[in-house]
């Protein structure tokens, strides 16, 4: 199929592509990597009056430090993240759940922004932000405000953004001092999107027991869904084969996924349970002990 008809704006400048939204509201949807939007076009799925193509507003496109955290501007690319040392250096969670993406030819496209902003239910970005306690900067013509990750995702392909908003800059505080990470998922052949997915930052003691603990998980919900009972049981412990495996049970009672063509709520709540355990033990593994 070809997309229904519509205007095409390629703005230059962030205050333009804010011009343009002001002017067109709902009418207008954001194209940034184009890996999720284009095809809902060709399919007509989406049919909106104007594209507003943000591809050349360069300074959308940044990694840098930020009060003890670091900044990544919506335009930056999936690739770009994955690659860069300072992500690499303070988020390694980022860069782990990243490599899951697609393909690095869709990576090489596909935005940080724009990921987060589409909100697919099955990404890996959404519970990687809601771990990390993401902050997302959302711009309008005459304001911008900050709305945190547990505010953001709203419901199906849903999130926070008014209709003359765009998303700009994701945030993420400074990194706790000790932390023990791991993302992984289950997918129907590699690069297709997660039946389920699990990322979890255990934040350590010093002597090898969780300070605190966070866990999200993709497919299972309309966005990333946190299981707050699972992190009280992980509280002040020390992960082992049987605590993995209280919370396994614990999340796979927990969690109230959909059903669909590619999976049942009743595999989705078992694999849920099965990656929460298997990710615990290997976060645990990289949890730094005082010598």
């Amino acid at each position: 199929m070809k997309p229904a008809p519509f205007r095409y704006v390629a703005p230059r400048t962030r205050a333009e592509a804010l011009d343009a939204l002001r002017r067109y509201g709902s009418d207008a949807k954001l194209l940034a990597g184009g890996q999720s939007l284009v095809p809902l076009l060709a399919m007509r799925l989406a049919r909106p009056g104007i594209v507003i193509d943000l591809n050349r507003i360069g300074d959308l496109a940044y990694v840098r430090p930020a009060r003890g955290g670091v900044a990544i501007g919506a335009m930056t690319r999936q690739r770009a993240a994955e690659d860069d040392p300072l992500i690499a250096s303070r988020y390694p969670l980022m860069v782990a759940a990243l490599r899951w993406v697609g393909h690095p030819q869709i990576r090489t496209r596909g935005t940080i922004g724009g990921s987060l902003a589409h909100a697919d239910p099955a990404a890996e970005l959404p519970a990687v932000a809601a771990v990390l306690g993401a902050r997302f900067v959302l711009a309008n013509a005459r304001r911008e405000r900050i709305v945190d990750a547990a505010d953001f995702f709203t419901g199906y392909l849903t999130t926070a953004l008014g209709p003359d908003e765009m998303l700009t800059e994701i945030r993420l505080p400074p990194p706790p001092e000790r932390t023990g990470w791991a993302f992984t998922e289950v997918a129907r052949r590699h690069g297709d999107f997660a039946l389920v997915g699990a990322a979890v930052l255990l934040v350590g003691d010093g002597e090898g027991r969780c300070a605190e603990a966070r866990l999200a998980f993709a497919g299972v919900g309309y966005g990333p869904v946190r299981v707050p009972e699972a992190e009280r049981a992980l509280a002040g412990e020390r992960v082992t084969e049987a605590l993995a495996a209280e919370v396994r049970r614990i999340v796979s009672r927990s969690v109230e996924p959909e059903g669909d063509i590619h999976a049942t709520a009743d595999y989705r709540r078992h694999v849920a349970g099965v990656l929460a355990a298997r990710a615990l033990i290997e976060a645990a593994s990289r949890l730094e002990v005082r010598t």
